[in-house]
């Protein structure tokens, strides 16, 4: 039991790694990635290696190769931006639902002190790396929140898929903001939506939450059409695996 805990623990560590290693640009994408390199470099025998690479290949970071083992993959700006539509599509169902069918008071009180949080944070005249760090915390719980306002297990089981996905989270691109004048006015902007659609659920108010949420799904876009103009001006993980579009 021990000893089976101790490898689960050694997987865990070289998957946080790797995926580190591989957002960060070490391991250059669509180079067949090598096992005793990785052995060598993670400090952990080949067996967590493995079980990490195949973590990756499921979070659709890595591609397994035809003949054995796994390249870093790319994504075309078109599949990140299906991804984030999708997203917005499936949060504003949740939404809806939510609405329609009236949201747990207890979840609601939750969604609106995460919400009192961020203004919280937001509330600062400038951001900075941990106030910056602490909104992308509670906007994830947001999200999670809103997930489970809908009442739908099979919904909430979607959601956690869909933002599983590389740059396919709520916060997924909220990086390319943090080093930009822009960036609180932003985050306001966002923030406002996050309570717009809180009031529609509470109200009852179905179609008007789904929009909402539809055109919450919209900053991201701009966001990643932002960092694909100047892809160089971003510290954004990741960003050097999009293929710009011709």
């Amino acid at each position: 039991m021990v000893e089976y805990e101790e490898s689960g623990s050694q997987t865990v560590k070289a998957q946080l790694k790797l995926r580190e290693l591989i957002l960060s640009g070490a391991l250059p994408a669509g180079e067949r990635i090598a096992e005793l390199t990785l052995v060598e470099l993670l400090g952990v025998s080949r067996t967590p290696i493995r079980a990490a690479l195949i973590r990756l290949e499921q979070e659709g970071l890595l591609d397994a190769l035809p003949h054995g083992g796994f390249a870093v993959r790319t994504f075309s700006e078109a599949e990140v931006s299906d991804a984030i539509e999708l997203r917005g599509t499936v949060e504003g169902l949740a939404a809806r639902l939510a609405a329609e069918r009236g949201a747990a008071p207890a979840l609601l009180a939750q969604g609106q002190l995460c919400l009192d949080e961020i203004d919280r944070v937001l509330s600062e005249p400038a951001l900075t790396d941990e106030s910056f760090s602490a909104y992308v915390v509670l906007n994830q719980k947001f999200h999670t929140v809103l997930a489970e306002l809908s009442g739908s297990p099979v919904l909430v089981r979607e959601l956690e898929r869909l933002i599983s996905q590389p740059f396919a989270s709520p916060s997924g691109f909220v990086g390319v903001q943090s080093n930009t004048p822009q960036a609180r006015d932003m985050l306001i902007v966002a923030q406002h939506q996050h309570r717009q659609v809180l009031t529609a659920i509470a109200q009852r108010e179905g179609a008007r939450a789904e929009s909402l949420m539809l055109e919450h799904s919209r900053l991201a876009q701009t966001n990643l059409r932002q960092a694909m103009r100047s892809p160089h001006d971003f510290a954004m993980p990741g960003v050097q695996l999009i293929r710009k579009r011709a």
